[in-house]
């Protein structure tokens, strides 16, 4: 069985190479001790984790990535608890990465939805970590799509993502999944309104869960008509209503979900991970310039203000300005 060495903030280059390579080898092999602290690792971004990715990139993308997303109250987690019960009596593996708030308290995730996948934490052939979102407003965190290389490499079959749930703001989910699932559910007040200006552009299927309550069927027919005027591809997505909490409507799921995964799977793994990369430079990209902006003068900054608000100038028209002109970002 592979060695995994203790971290050592002092290591010299040389043997954080080879720390890597060994906690590469322990993660290939499916090792869950191993597993989880090159999740801590690639989560704090951490030197070793730069050259653990870097020992891990050969052979990625064979997992499929399964995004979840939704309103607040649509029943993610337990519809991923339940979608995981059936990816196991498929035989199939599966690692979650489970984007919590932050706690307000440590930084850290709150691990609410780790607390409603309590039939699937201990199983066997499933590995569920929850990561802070840290903040960030599209549903996910850079950390994320680093983590789901190490899931990838360590073989499991299924890799699921599911965010924060904060609403229309969680687009970056479109970004870094191959099949993207939209759940809602009947009695969250105009959920369709909630959805429509951006969940229901990704979505690959949409659920309605908790089918048991009253409206589920309203909710089914707005979510098909909302499709209806939408052109092309998008019109045929799939609606499908689910009871999480029974089963109900899962293997239904699980099955339209392997159906676009097989489409998805066949464009190769080197085109699919590329987007996700573009996303990762994205983000650095705009980190990066926001902490430029921030830094700028401050006597700066408030004299693009007042011309925009004078009317002189678009805010864009001052960013350009800010960012090309005083920061002398190219």
């Amino acid at each position: 069985m592979p060695k995994t060495l203790p971290r050592s903030e002092e290591s010299l280059p040389a043997d954080l190479a080879r720390e890597a390579e060994d906690l590469a080898a322990g993660v290939r092999a499916g090792e869950r001790r191993a597993i989880a602290r090159a999740l801590t690792e690639a989560e704090r971004q951490s030197p070793l984790s730069t050259e653990l990715l870097r020992a891990l990139q050969k052979g990625l993308g064979r997992a499929l990535v399964v995004g979840f997303t939704g309103p607040p109250g649509a029943g993610k987690s337990t519809l991923i608890d339940a979608y995981l019960r059936e990816l196991r009596r498929q035989g199939k593996t599966a690692g979650v990465i489970a984007v919590d708030p932050t706690s307000l308290v440590s930084g850290g995730a709150i691990l609410g939805d780790r607390l409603r996948m309590t039939s699937t934490l201990d199983t066997e052939g499933v590995f569920v970590r929850s990561l802070a979102s840290r903040g960030h407003l599209g549903g996910l965190t850079p950390a994320a799509v680093r983590m789901i290389d190490v899931l990838d490499a360590a073989g499991y079959d299924r890799i699921i993502i599911e965010t924060v749930g904060t609403g229309q703001s969680e687009m970056d989910i479109a970004e870094v999944t191959d099949v993207r699932v939209v759940s809602s559910a009947p009695g969250l007040g105009d959920e369709i309104q909630a959805m429509k200006s951006g969940l229901l552009e990704i979505g690959d299927v949409l659920v309605v869960n908790k089918a048991d309550r009253e409206g589920a069927d309203r909710t089914y027919h707005q979510l098909k008509a909302a499709l209806r005027m939408r052109a092309g591809e998008r019109a045929s997505t799939a609606v499908l209503k689910t009871t999480a909490i029974t089963g109900d409507g899962v293997a239904a799921l699980a099955e339209a979900i392997e159906t676009i995964g097989e489409r998805r799977l066949a464009v190769g793994p080197q085109a699919r991970r590329r987007m996700r990369a573009r996303y990762l430079i994205a983000r650095a990209a705009a980190e990066m310039i926001a902490a430029k902006v921030r830094q700028a003068d401050t006597e700066e900054i408030d004299r693009l203000s007042d011309a925009v608000l004078d009317g002189k100038v678009s805010a864009a028209e001052a960013a350009v300005s800010l960012i090309f002109e005083k920061l002398h970002i190219s």
